[in-house]
């Protein structure tokens, strides 16, 4: 290979700029062939590059890479699943690893064989914005849902040796562990901020997950934006090189993230240069550069003949690249077909979310006395009132990272079933379901409604649009918990990427159920509020009391929340 086809494979550009010369291509938020494109255009975006990467003197196929965090989520029509933060709290491996698989199918249906996900992100703080794309303040719940990545990739073999990547066939994908490392632990949750730990913390909390990503035969890993004690991830050779590839003996391929080189400076891109050569000095192989990717290639091939960076370095890098897409057969057959195209947002995969959420919800409080529990609600009864912003809102109960890369809300980004619909199904049908966004009390007052199901939260957002000091639900949301639940019995659904301040309104809610991001399949909050399932859940990470206890963990000597850790009241199925 001459120097510029080797550095050809490192470079991994967007979509929206992709051309022949580079060797991968990635699908950011939101990047798609079309608006809500069928998974056929997608195959045929996918193979039309590929058709290019071929073409060339070598004829070596080209990677193509997409964000497929909770569900195949940048793709109109996937199922999306619920996030992270609530699939922590089912403490279900085979049912992670189910939701691997259902994705990886839905991924390689629309041509792309490689996803990046999991995020084993450990987050300790939920002020930050990614909060909801981490299982679990606690690493041992974490480590236990690194089996997506069999349910991604396929089992290891017995006699696999540690650290080689491995992708069984062609129904499943690429993994990619992420964000390598701390990510999760940045001072008062910034994103991409710096985590302040002894070495001692980093191993024992961040670092073990990876360790099970490593022995499952995870593909690739990711770098963290985020820096440790000052230093920036993206240059941290120790830890890349000295501890992932040396000491681990890791030897699938580390990406950036996305312009991840260029975040090495403040302002970014300010010495691009340098950047580089820490970048890659570092031990990065593959980088996300996404736009402009004609300044890298020149820049890597002045440094590497000027002897900046040595050529082993890229030898490495582009040994590492090949051997995955190896592993993946993209070399025996590099183009996509058609033939799965029936797999994205299949019933099987919608009926496996709808589970996946039913074993998510926390039920945080049943009755204002413990004797009158309020759940599982009547299916029977005159006229129920649902409200809140989030009761009839497909976009806000997906949250980021859904369709677009900040998500939006509304009903017309994808198809799923929002909680209101999902409510007037399960109900009898002599039950009058009334829905009012924002009730004023006296309409309440007068309307004689048996109860109330009051669905509020967060709008959509991701990454740094999702930093919060304050963890307030909006105001609109709050009017509408004082205006339902002075007055009726009322359960209230939090639909939120994190826990939020909810103490100084729990006196007046009857009921109160965390949802999380529940994703498209709304009847799997149906299911348990009205007792066709049980609710199971118990917290993954502890529900603070006010902003001013952050960060609180369990085991801290100032560990005094409203809801602990593991805390989650259950109910019995109705027997129908």
């Amino acid at each position: 290979m001459t120097l510029e086809e080797k550095i050809g494979q490192m470079v991994q550009i967007d979509l929206t700029v992709a051309s022949s010369d580079v060797r991968s291509v990635l699908s950011g938020g939101g990047s798609v062939p079309s608006p809500k494109a069928s998974a056929a255009a997608w195959v045929n975006t996918v193979n039309g590059l590929q058709k290019g990467a071929l073409s060339t003197r070598l004829g070596i196929p080209m990677i193509y890479g997409i964000d497929a965090v909770h569900g195949h989520n940048n793709v109109y029509n996937a199922t999306i699943f619920p996030h992270n933060v609530g699939l922590g709290v089912t403490r279900d491996p085979q049912l992670i690893k189910k939701i691997g698989a259902a994705t990886a199918k839905e991924v390689r249906a629309t041509g792309i064989p490689y996803a990046f996900a999991p995020c084993i992100a450990v987050c300790r703080d939920p002020r930050w914005g990614r909060c909801y794309e981490s299982y679990s303040e606690d690493h041992t719940i974490v480590q236990k849902m690194t089996e997506i990545i069999p349910g991604l990739q396929g089992d290891l073999p017995a006699n696999s040796r540690k650290g080689v990547p491995f992708v069984v066939n062609r129904t499943k994908v690429a993994a990619c562990a992420k964000h390598y490392m701390g990510d999760g632990g940045t001072t008062k949750g910034i994103n991409e901020n710096n985590t302040v730990i002894s070495m001692n913390g980093l191993m024992s909390i961040h670092m073990p997950a990876y360790l099970n990503s490593i022995s499952k035969g995870v593909a690739t890993i990711m770098v963290s934006y985020s820096s440790w004690n000052g230093k920036k991830m993206h240059a941290n050779r120790e830890l890349v090189t000295g501890f992932l590839k040396d000491k681990l003996k890791f030897r699938g391929f580390v990406i950036s993230d996305w312009q991840g080189i260029d975040r090495i400076t403040s302002p970014p891109h300010a010495n691009y240069s340098s950047s580089i050569t820490a970048g890659v000095g570092a031990g990065i192989d593959m980088i996300m550069v996404a736009y402009n990717y004609t300044e890298l290639i020149n820049d890597m091939i002045y440094q590497v003949k000027n002897r900046i960076i040595p050529v082993s370095r890229i030898d490495d890098a582009v040994k590492r690249i090949l051997r995955v897409k190896f592993v993946m057969g993209l070399f025996e057959k590099p183009l996509a077909d058609l033939s799965m195209v029936n797999e994205l947002g299949k019933q099987e995969h919608r009926d496996l979310a709808r589970e996946a959420v039913r074993k998510s919800l926390v039920l945080l409080k049943n009755g204002k006395t413990a004797d009158k529990p309020l759940l599982p609600l009547p299916k029977k009864a005159a006229k129920i009132l649902v409200a809140g912003s989030h009761a009839d809102n497909l976009g806000n109960q997906c949250g980021g990272w859904t369709i677009t890369w900040q998500g939006q809300t509304g009903n017309d980004l994808t198809s799923g079933t929002t909680i209101l619909k999902a409510v007037k199904s399960a109900v009898a049908p002599s039950t009058q379901v009334v829905y009012s966004e924002q009730p004023d009390a006296s309409f309440v007052k007068s309307s004689k409604f048996s109860y109330a199901i009051v669905v509020v939260g967060e709008p959509p957002y991701a990454e740094t649009q999702g930093d919060s000091l304050n963890l307030t639900i909006p105001a609109a949301g709050l009017t509408t918990i004082n205006n339902v639940c002075g007055s009726i019995k009322c359960v209230v659904v939090v639909i939120s990427g994190r826990p939020l301040v909810i103490e100084p309104y729990l006196a007046k809610i009857d009921a109160l159920v965390a949802a999380w991001l529940p994703g498209t399949e709304g009847q799997g909050v149906t299911d348990v509020l009205f007792g066709d399932y049980g609710f199971t859940g118990k917290l993954a990470r502890n529900w603070f009391r006010s902003v001013s206890q952050l960060p609180m963990n369990v085991g801290d000597a100032h560990y005094d929340p409203l809801f602990p850790f593991g805390f989650g009241l259950t109910t019995e199925p109705i027997k129908s």
